[in-house]
């Protein structure tokens, strides 16, 4: 189903890139960078990296910091915010 974010689709997987260069499960294109969002159960995303220079983004990174370090279990880059919030944030980036 797509939101509106041009070339990012919303899979069961989470968002990620419509390429062929995503053939297999778990694997990030070059150019991007996988994050886990939610309360709970975590969702994977996968966003292109132009994104961490956003402002809105660097405080999200900011606020993962401070819930969870630089030593997290999942291993990832997680998100402490609700999977809504995430693709409001998101959603914005992508039009600017």
């Amino acid at each position: 189903m797509a939101i509106g974010m041009g070339h990012i689709l919303r899979g069961k997987h989470g968002l990620r890139r419509s390429s062929s260069r995503t053939n297999r499960e778990g694997e990030v294109p070059k150019g991007h960078f996988a994050v886990y969002v939610g309360e709970g159960e975590k969702k994977r995303f996968v966003l292109p990296i132009s994104y961490l220079k956003d402002h809105s983004f660097q405080d999200l990174l900011c606020q993962a910091e401070e819930e969870f370090g630089f030593d997290h279990p999942m291993g990832g880059l997680t998100i402490p915010c609700l999977e809504d919030s995430f693709l409001g944030i998101i959603s914005r980036i992508s039009r600017s």
